[in-house]
């Protein structure tokens, strides 16, 4: 194994690192603009319209980049998911690097970052502008300045992880769950030295002071995220806890999961890797964290990037035939194929329901059929006599469907919509002279409504066109009509969190 000359490592493999980041990032934006929003991705652009520190369901930061692509590109859907590419090119590089920081050459960094470029979870998560792959890059970078810093012992690395932290809190607060795992692993296995730091405390005050105004709006507005984290316990994905330690299989991808498994036995056993322990014991931490809380199944992606890095230089050090290069060359390409064919909207929409996509990846089918809900209520909405649209409006039962009519409503006259589903509810409601006729678009039910309207009924239901079976696809469209109590005094009960 090459090493630099004084630096105890390996020399940086920049050019192949880089060729890996760019080519993940430009694969990604060459797919940005496919098929079409997601229903998150619908309401960040609308929550970007109403900055604030905080919202019911996440920091402030997405909205935020939302607005200012928006803004820029004047609506275009590349634009809008420019930031998530860019982040995970980020990440594909410093998880090369992390292989550099463990021991590993120019072979094992430019594994490490295939492995990360072609991970299921990280494609399906850079396609999209959400939370992920912010989240993502914070907990690699955690985990990367501490060993570096578990290297070279230089204390202006751990000054750095407080803005780290801090911004990476801005974007999602999963953050905490690693750093509570870090903490917790240092304070096992060592170096215990890092808490006589000065530093690592004045990182401590820099992340909490950028962090406080997010703190100071969820304060302010009775922490609707802690209701959320309750919300999210009962909503469990991949099976709850009991499908936890299996899902962690899938995430990253089946084959990947030899590497990153490897990765953990050598970071909790190999000498060599001593100082790096705290790592492997970092990630069982926050599987442990994730179990006992009731999180989802996706939450200790971030603790990845140590362990494909530590798996990259033990896999690249076993494949030193030409039998063995060639074994892992074709693992890692069933995995990246694999990943495109789950991950990447490479079909057309019309046969996307009949492709594994459609069955295994949710977000892919949450991105059809958008513009044809807004068409469904258009609909409805032209049906009204020309009097009565002056006092009707619309209310969804999400944040996708109130999203989709504020991007695509303006095709058909449609008002700016309302909803009573997260911080969307906080932008209402609507005015006590909108008396109806309201156009409810949603899985209500008859009786629920009858409380509200002297007479409901379904007029239309939605077809998104494609057969693709989305959380959209059939939603009926209600029409309400002699309203019996105004807006202002029935808005709290519309209010979910979900």
């Amino acid at each position: 194994m090459a090493e630099s000359r004084g630096g105890g490592v390996p020399p940086v493999a920049w050019w192949p690192l880089a060729a890996v980041a760019g080519s993940v990032g430009v694969v990604l934006l060459a797919f940005s603009g496919r098929y079409g929003y997601h229903r998150d991705e619908l309401y960040f652009r609308v929550a970007g319209r109403h900055l604030a520190w905080g919202y019911d369901d996440q920091p402030p930061l997405v909205p935020a980049l939302a607005r200012a692509t928006d803004a820029i590109s004047a609506g275009s859907l590349p634009a809008l998911r420019l930031p998530s590419a860019l982040v995970v090119a980020v990440t594909v590089l410093l998880v090369g690097l992390f292989a550099r920081e463990l021991g590993g050459a120019r072979g094992a960094q430019v594994v490490a970052a295939l492995c990360w470029g072609t991970a299921t979870f990280v494609v399906i998560s850079g396609h999209l502008l959400s939370t992920t792959p912010f989240d993502l890059l914070c907990w690699t970078l955690l985990g990367y300045v501490l060993a570096r810093w578990v290297r070279t012992r230089s204390d202006r690395l751990l000054l750095a992880l407080g803005p780290i932290l801090g911004i990476g809190l801005l974007a999602k607060n999963l953050p905490l769950l690693y750093v509570a795992a870090l903490a917790g692993a240092l304070v096992l296995a060592g170096p215990r030295e890092v808490f006589r730091r000065a530093a690592v405390w004045a990182a401590a005050v820099i992340a909490l002071a950028l962090w406080a105004p997010n703190l100071w709006w969820q304060a302010s507005n009775g922490w609707p995220q802690l209701d959320m984290t309750e919300v999210i316990q009962q909503d469990a994905d991949f099976g709850g806890r009991p499908g936890l330690l299996p899902s962690q299989i899938l995430i990253l991808g089946p084959p990947l999961a030899v590497i990153w498994v490897v990765g953990l036995y050598r970071l909790l056993r190999a000498p060599q890797l001593r100082p790096y322990r705290f790592l492997g014991l970092a990630y069982l931490l926050v599987l442990a964290l994730v179990l006992v809380t009731g999180g989802r199944a996706y939450y200790p992606g971030g603790a990845y990037p140590a362990l494909i890095a530590a798996g990259a230089v033990a896999v690249v050090n076993w494949a030193r035939t030409r039998l063995r290069t060639g074994l892992l060359t074709g693992w890692l390409a069933v995995n990246a194929l694999a990943t495109v064919a789950i991950a990447l909207p490479v079909y057309p929409a019309a046969v996307l329901p009949h492709t594994p996509q459609a069955a295994v990846n949710y977000d892919a089918v949450e991105t059809v059929g958008w513009p044809e809900l807004t068409a469904t209520v258009g609909q409805v909405w032209r049906g009204l006599p020309e009097h009565e649209r002056a006092t009707a409006v619309v209310v969804t039962a999400n944040y996708g469907q109130a999203g989709a009519i504020d991007r695509y409503g303006d095709r058909y006259g449609l008002p700016d919509p309302y909803s009573g589903h997260n911080a969307y509810w906080r932008w209402g409601p609507p005015p006590d002279s909108a008396t109806g006729p309201v156009i409810l678009v949603g899985e209500w039910s008859a009786a629920r409504l009858a409380r509200y309207c002297g007479s409901v009924s379904v007029v239309a239901r939605n077809d998104n066109g494609y057969d693709l079976d989305n959380e959209e696809q059939g939603v009926p469209v209600w029409l309400c009509r002699d309203l019996k109590r105004p807006w202002s005094s029935i808005w709290t009960e519309f209010r979910r969190l979900s």
